[in-house]
């Protein structure tokens, strides 16, 4: 259903404006970013064109080395003597990738020792300076279970019934950070929060105890910090650029891609759209009709949210479609996405289309980091390169 920029769409520029949901069918390539409208009457094909990002498709492919590094950290760590047999690589990672760790080992001296030979199986083990800084993982684990357990009951308490299938959390269990036994770990310790309990042959993940203080979103909070006080003490609104940012409690920060540009009608509807006001996404959205505007718009909410609770803002095209009957999230989801390109991105730059939250990110630099994602660097750090954020949210 949600197959990234490859499949066919319907437009996102249509007759009925940037916001309207009836538009004419669509297709564009991936790479050229191409968006052909059909039209009638014999003309030629108008062309629109979905801007690129380049700062955000750059982050795809900076981090494809930084995770092998830390995936092989962990398999290295999970061995009963903190060395991994090269002649088991194979079975830990499997014959294709183990080329790719291979080519890691050997280019990263100061992380990877390689120990043996001759008549001694020749082995792999993290250097002492690597493991110096390992060791600060338990550490940056101890500071994100708070973080985990708060964004793991905001998730819950979005979903229409306060559960989510446990198998949905698993497959995105490391874009929120959490370890992967966090079942037996993490769950267990917090029985006042989570239960695990048994739907229709489905085992879910149930939320046990509710938190108004806690139904305020990542959205809400920007639009807090960025009222400043004045001299004299009254309240002044941050100052507002001409780019579709808007103040106001209902208002999302908005960034266009250069070579994009909007003319006065467009932000015209733009404002009225931001100015526009909408249900918290933690209230049920079975309370409200999905034809509403108001309830389009807290859908948007509803993904800005999704997005902002993951460690690097960003999940896979697929992940967010997996949540549909969860959040109740609409059919056409990557329509919803292309429409709203001044909050959302999505690269296919990877394997999987990928959707960004764009405020979320400076170029290629997330901007905020957790504990982590901050350990992450450190340790990458050890390879020589600095220039962006390396991590992936992978944990051992």
């Amino acid at each position: 259903m949600f197959l990234g920029l490859r499949q066919s769409l319907e437009s996102s520029y249509g007759k009925n404006g940037f916001f309207g949901w009836r538009n004419p069918v669509q297709r564009f390539g991936p790479m050229r970013g191409q968006i052909m409208h059909i039209s009638s009457g014999g003309k030629r094909p108008k062309k629109k064109i979905y801007h690129r990002v380049h700062e955000l498709d750059r982050v795809m492919d900076l981090q494809k080395k930084p995770r092998l590094i830390l995936q092989l950290k962990s398999v290295i760590q999970s061995q009963k003597h903190q060395s991994l047999l090269l002649r088991d690589l194979e079975k830990q990672v499997g014959f294709v990738h183990k080329w790719n760790f291979m080519a890691v080992i050997e280019k990263y001296p100061m992380i990877f020792r390689v120990n043996g030979g001759n008549r001694t199986p020749p082995s792999v083990e993290l250097t002492e300076k690597a493991k110096r800084i390992a060791d600060e993982e338990a550490e940056a684990s101890e500071q994100m279970e708070p973080i985990l357990v708060e964004n793991l009951r905001k998730l819950l308490m979005m979903s229409v019934d306060c559960r989510v299938p446990l198998e949905k959390i698993e497959f995105i269990e490391s874009e929120l950070g959490l370890p992967q036994d966090f079942k037996g770990t993490l769950i267990p310790k917090y029985p006042q929060f989570f239960s695990v309990k048994d739907f229709n042959g489905r085992v879910y993940l149930q939320l046990e105890n509710w938190d108004s203080s806690l139904a305020v979103t990542a959205r809400e909070k920007r639009i807090a910090l960025d009222r400043v006080l004045d001299s004299v003490g009254h309240v002044r609104k941050a100052r507002i650029s001409k780019d579709g940012n808007f103040s106001g409690p209902y208002a999302f920060l908005m960034s266009y891609p250069a070579g994009f540009r909007a003319n006065m009608s467009y932000l015209e509807e733009v404002q009225r759209w931001q100015k526009m006001e909408f249900p918290s996404p933690y209230l049920n959205a079975r309370r409200f009709e999905a034809a509403d505007p108001k309830a389009r718009k807290r859908v948007i909410a509803v993904l800005h949210e999704l997005l902002s609770l993951t460690m690097e803002k960003r999940m896979t095209s697929a992940q967010l479609d997996a949540f549909h009957s969860e959040f109740l999230l609409p059919a056409r989801l990557l329509l919803c996405l292309i429409k709203h390109h001044g909050i959302f991105y999505i690269t296919n730059k990877s394997a999987k289309s990928t959707v960004f939250l764009k405020e979320a990110y400076d170029g290629s630099s997330l901007i905020e980091k957790s504990p982590l994602l901050r350990f992450n660097d450190k340790f990458i750090a050890l390879s020589g390169r600095r220039d962006v954020n390396f991590c992936n949210g992978i944990s051992s």
